[in-house]
C-alpha cells in the first residue's frame, strides 16, 4: 500500500497534538552528511517548528561515518533526547542506534532515508515515484540513444528505490531498442566528486558514447555535468532531484534537465511535529497522514510520503513563486534563457 500526503495535509494534521507547547521535549538530530546543500534547507525548518512549540533541538554530523553516526546517536540520547530524527548514513549499520533509542523508550523518525524497522517511523518522499520522473523528463528529452545511469549509495535504500522508479519508466524503450544502457555506477556516499569520477570513467569506455544521463540526485548530476563539460559535451540530458539552488541553475542555463523538487521545507516541519507527538506519547499508528506500510523487506511500519514535483525549464517559476529560490540566484550566468530568466 503506497501512501500520499500533501504539504497542507502533513501542516493540518501531521500530529495529534498541538495545542500544549512541548517544554519538555528535547529533539535530536542525526544527520548523515551535514554537508550537502538540502540538508541546511531541512535543519532550518525542523528548528523553526520545534522552537514553535517550545521543544529544544540538538544535532549531531556524522560526516558520511556509520560508525561515528552511532556514537552521535548515544551523545544525542545522553544529551537528555526525549525523540530522535535520523537521517541514515547506512541503512544496516544504523540498527544499534534504534535499539539504543528503543532502550530508552525513545522514538525515532527515520527521516528521508528508510530504517527497516518497525520501530522507526519512516518520513519521506516517494522516491520510486522520483525515479520516474527524472527518467521520464530525460526520455522526453532523449527518446533513443545510449543512457548511462548514475545511481546514489549502495548504503541508502533510496538509491534502489529510485532505480526502481527510473527502470519502470524506460523499460519499454529498452525492449525496443531505442535505448541501451552503455554505463551504470553506484556512487558511494552519493559525493559529486565520486559522481564525476564514475562519469569520467563511462566516457573514457565508451569513447564518449554517451547520449543521456539519468543521474540520481542534485550533488551526483553535478558531478556528471563537470564530467561532460571538461569533453565538451555538455547541454546532454541530465536528471536530478532536491531542488539544489545550482541545479536549479543549471536547469536554467540548459545543462540539466530536470531537479525533482522535495521542498524540504514541508519535510522538516512534518517531521519536527511528528517527533513531538511521539515524545509526548502518541502513538505512530496515530499519526495524522500515515498509514501502514510494508518494507521492499517486508518489515510492516508506519509511514508517510509527501508528493515530488518535476522542475524543468517549463515551470522554473515555481520555485521562486515558492520562495525557494530568488529569481537572481537562478538566473545567475543566464542570458535568454527560460521565464522567469528571460
Amino acid at each position: 500500500m503506497k501512501l500520499f500526503a500533501t504539504a497542507a495535509a502533513v501542516i493540518a494534521g501531521a500530529v495529534m497534538s498541538t495545542s500544549a507547547l512541548a517544554q519538555d521535549v528535547v529533539v535530536g538530530v542525526s544527520w548523515s552528511n551535514f554537508q550537502e546543500e538540502r540538508w541546511k534547507t531541512d535543519e532550518a525548518a525542523i528548528k523553526a517548528e520545534l522552537e514553535s512549540k517550545g521543544a529544544k533541538y540538538i544535532s549531531a554530523d556524522a560526516q558520511s561515518s556509520s560508525a561515528k553516526q552511532l556514537s552521535d546517536v548515544e551523545s544525542l540520547i545522553a544529551q537528555g533526547a526525549t525523540a530522535l530524527i535520523i537521517l541514515a548514513q547506512d541503512a544496516q549499520a544504523i540498527g544499534p542506534a534504534v535499539q539504543a533509542a528503543a532502550d530508552e523508550g525513545i522514538p525515532v523518525v527515520g527521516y528521508d532515508r528508510l530504517i527497516e524497522d518497525s520501530r522507526a517511523f519512516y518520513l519521506t518522499f516517494d522516491n520510486v515515484e522520483v525515479g520516474r520522473m527524472q527518467a521520464r523528463a530525460v526520455l522526453e528529452a532523449a527518446p533513443s540513444g545510449r543512457y548511462v545511469m548514475i545511481k546514489g549509495s549502495p548504503t541508502d535504500p533510496n538509491a534502489d528505490f529510485l532505480r526502481g522508479g527510473q527502470q519502470e519508466v524506460l523499460q519499454a524503450a529498452i525492449d525496443k531498442g531505442d535505448i541501451t544502457i552503455v554505463g551504470e555506477a553506484y556512487t558511494d556516499g552519493w559525493l559529486p566528486a565520486n559522481a564525476q569520477r564514475n562519469m569520467e570513467q563511462i566516457l573514457t569506455a565508451t569513447d564518449n558514447g554517451v547520449d543521456a544521463v539519468v543521474a540520481s540526485n542534485d550533488g551526483t548530476a553535478g558531478g556528471v555535468v563537470a564530467a561532460l563539460t571538461a569533453q565538451g559535451m555538455e547541454g546532454l540530458p541530465v536528471s536530478g532531484q532536491d531542488g539544489d539552488h545550482a541545479a536549479l541553475n543549471r536547469v536554467a542555463k540548459g545543462t540539466q534537465t530536470v531537479s525533482v523538487w522535495k521542498d524540504a521545507r514541508d519535510l522538516g516541519r512534518a517531521a519536527a511535529r511528528i517527533a513531538v507527538s511521539l515524545a509526548e506519547g502518541t502513538q505512530m499508528n496515530a499519526i495524522g497522514g500515515a498509514d501502514d506500510w510494508t518494507s521492499p523487506g517486508g518489515t510492516k511500519m508506519n509511514a508517510m510520503f509527501l508528493e515530488p514535483l518535476p522542475i524543468t525549464k517549463d515551470n522554473l517559476s515555481v520555485v521562486v513563486d515558492a520562495g525557494w529560490i530568488t529569481q537572481e540566484t537562478l538566473c545567475q550566468g543566464v542570458t535568454n534563457g527560460p521565464a522567469p530568466c528571460n
